[in-house]
């Protein structure tokens, strides 16, 4: 591939922002037919670089070329009509509006008298869902899809024109595994046919399977250009963060307690069913499973947000009601949500009133919130939890995901919780905070905090939990021990191969 000329090339790269140096001449370059990796840890610069090529950021300096022609981006439209096509893992479509609507936006076919050409707009869309082999049509109503689903037709907009590159920003992040799979089929025939791909991605399994070369930023520099097949993760990673990560299984102990949250029989309607565990003060507890099989609801329901159909929930040794998350926090019980920006942060607020949020009632003085009070709360936590930003005054939405999950963790730990349920704690971050949030959650437990953790990746739970359970279709499947869990058996429990073991 070393003799092509690349599809897209950007030399020398420089973006500053006030008193930040964003992009310090980065250069990057896609071959045609080329999977590239971009990777960095959260902050690194992967997405102000991408916004440059997309032409929402003018660079200071540096130039981008598109098949060797110099080109100055200066809008997104501009960049897509140069070849230069984005999927973002934020989604920006219209709920109210239809598939076909949403994917071929700004670009809708006309026939006379500038009236939209409905039946070629339906059959174009639907040429392009049959290639995502997808399970709704172009009349579907976008708000009336899973995310995963949305997910797909943000991906249907790269296939509306001829590209000469596609940029996939975390494509996976809402996708089941059989969704991955048509996805890289059609990164595969994008490939195919000469198209460069610039793929963004925190998940090393997908970045080994798929690429062919690996860039790495860090702080926004450029730091090396890897070929995906004479390297491994433990090289990334040093290139990526400068230094390796402890990902072993977990192989710590220390004193557990009494147990402070017991499930009993517990259901909910058809999401699951006759679910019992207990988890103890200083114990990590891990949920394992594949998407659908119950794990968010069982917390949801611990939590207050819906109502149990049968069994017991018991704090202590004591059974309690919990009908709202009200009560839950007056119980002890706190839930770090699955969604950290839509459902964990309010994104245009700043940090301290994100973290003191729950809690506004109880810090006010007279009829006005005590800033003091609410200032000493956020620099406990920023301090306790290494929460990188320059200031209780900083916009929550421009920190780092790491930093912003450390946020949402504070903000419940703020509430002296006795059980700490944390759902997918590492969505969307970096390998560098990941191991800082294993590593976080580890200690709370060591410090006495009863903590769940639902994960949908086995080397997280592997390595933060003390005991797994494993869960199939909305039941139980088994428990396992961190000593007698192995890959094979965990995979075939919550497959729905092994039977459930009292």
């Amino acid at each position: 591939m070393s003799d092509q000329t690349p599809v897209l090339r950007l030399e020398g790269i420089v973006k500053t922002f006030p008193g930040v140096r964003a992009l310090d001449g980065v250069s990057f370059s896609v071959l045609p037919g080329e999977v590239h990796a971009l990777m960095g840890e959260n902050g690194a610069g992967k997405s102000t670089l991408m916004k440059v090529l997309g032409g929402i950021h003018a660079p200071n300096e540096g130039q981008i070329f598109i098949a060797e022609e110099p080109t100055v981006m200066t809008s997104p439209m501009q960049a897509k009509a140069k070849g230069v096509v984005f999927i973002h893992q934020e989604l920006s479509l219209a709920d109210e509006l239809s598939v076909a609507e949403n994917i071929f936006l700004g670009e809708l076919p006309l026939k006379g008298l500038g009236r939209v050409d409905w039946a070629k707009l339906y059959a174009d869309t639907d040429a392009i869902l049959q290639t995502l082999n997808v399970g709704f049509d172009a009349r579907t109503r976008v708000g009336d899809l899973s995310i995963a689903n949305q997910q797909m037709v943000e991906i249907g907009r790269a296939l509306t024109v001829d590209p000469r590159a596609v940029i996939f920003d975390e494509p996976t992040a809402s996708l089941t595994d059989a969704e991955k799979v048509v996805l890289f089929e059609v990164i595969a025939d994008l490939q195919s046919r000469g198209v460069g791909i610039v793929y963004i991605s925190h998940r090393m399994e997908e970045i080994f399977k798929i690429t062919d070369r690996i860039s790495v930023l860090r702080d926004g520099q450029y730091r090396g250009t890897l070929n995906t097949a004479e390297t491994d993760e433990d090289e990334v990673t040093q290139l990526m963060i400068g230094r390796s990560l402890d990902l072993s299984r977990n192989e710590s102990h220390h004193q557990m307690g009494d147990i402070a949250l017991e499930v009993r029989g517990l259901g909910c309607g058809s999401l699951f069913q006759d679910v019992s565990f207990a988890v103890r003060k200083g114990e990590v507890l891990g949920f394992y499973g594949l998407v659908g099989a119950g794990r968010t609801e069982i917390a949801e329901t611990i939590f207050g947000l819906r109502t149990p159909s049968a069994g017991q929930i018991l704090l202590d040794g004591q059974e309690v009601h919990i009908s709202s998350p009200i009560d839950a926090l007056r119980l002890g019980i706190s839930l770090v949500p699955e969604d950290r920006k839509s459902q964990g942060l309010v994104l245009s607020m700043n940090c301290r009133d994100n973290m003191t949020l729950p809690q506004v009632d109880d810090l006010t003085a007279g009829p006005f919130v005590s800033d003091g009070a609410e200032v000493a709360i956020f620099d406990q936590y920023r301090d306790k939890l290494d929460i990188r930003t320059p200031g209780w005054r900083q916009i929550v939405g421009n920190l780092s995901g790491g930093n912003q999950q450390k946020i949402v963790i504070g903000k419940w730990l703020s509430m002296r919780p006795e059980v700490l349920i944390v759902d997918e704690p590492t969505r969307g971050i970096d390998v560098g905070s990941k191991s800082e949030i294993h590593n976080l959650i580890r200690d709370l437990a060591a410090q006495g905090f009863a903590v769940i953790v639902i994960s949908s990746e086995m080397p997280e739970v592997l390595h933060v939990s003390d005991r797994i359970v494993a869960m199939h279709s909305g039941r139980v499947m088994r428990e396992f021990t961190s000593d007698e869990v192995t890959e094979d058996n965990l995979i075939q429990a919550i497959s729905g191969i092994t039977e459930k073991i009292a």
